[in-house]
């Protein structure tokens, strides 16, 4: 058994708008295909281009589509009581994408889809998304890190978009 210990860099954009136009808004940017359907036209495609044809139509207007949503809030307002503690976790991401890095780092393929938290706190709602270069760089392989710092990018401006 090998451990591998690797930095983590946390990208946060807050948002001044409330929480439920945050998530309205970060929701309507990406797509959201009906997993099971998805899957199993996946699984008839007879070419890689028509599968990547499923998957480009399964997109939304940032490139990316939902995996899942965890409402955490939910746990929290049954705990405290409260009426609103907004904490939402969205795994994100595109195919396509996840099968460049995987095809050059097989590891890769732990870190996407990617996650982004999207939470109410004292001063707005905050957006967080821990950048995927930081998981792949110790890896050592130059082309799944190009493919993993434009991923960084991808999600940043739909965080920054979705922020105002």
């Amino acid at each position: 058994m090998t451990a591998r210990q690797s930095n983590v860099q946390r990208l946060s954009v807050t948002s001044s708008k409330s929480f439920e136009d945050v998530i309205a808004s970060f929701e309507g940017a990406i797509a959201h295909p009906d997993m099971e359907r998805f899957l199993n036209d996946l699984g008839a495609a007879k070419t890689y281009d028509e599968m990547e044809g499923i998957i480009q139509g399964s997109l939304g207007t940032s490139g990316f589509m939902k995996f899942a949503r965890f409402d955490l809030g939910a746990i929290l307002r049954k705990e405290n009581g409260r009426e609103k503690t907004g904490s939402v976790r969205f795994l994100i991401g595109n195919p396509l994408v996840m099968k460049e890095m995987v095809r050059h780092v097989p590891d890769a393929g732990s870190y996407t889809p990617v996650t982004v938290l999207i939470d109410e706190r004292p001063d707005g709602v905050r957006l967080s998304y821990d950048k995927i270069s930081f998981f792949v760089s110790p890896m050592g392989n130059e082309d799944a890190l190009r493919v993993a710092r434009d991923l960084d990018a991808r999600v940043e401006n739909l965080l920054r978009e979705v922020a105002v």
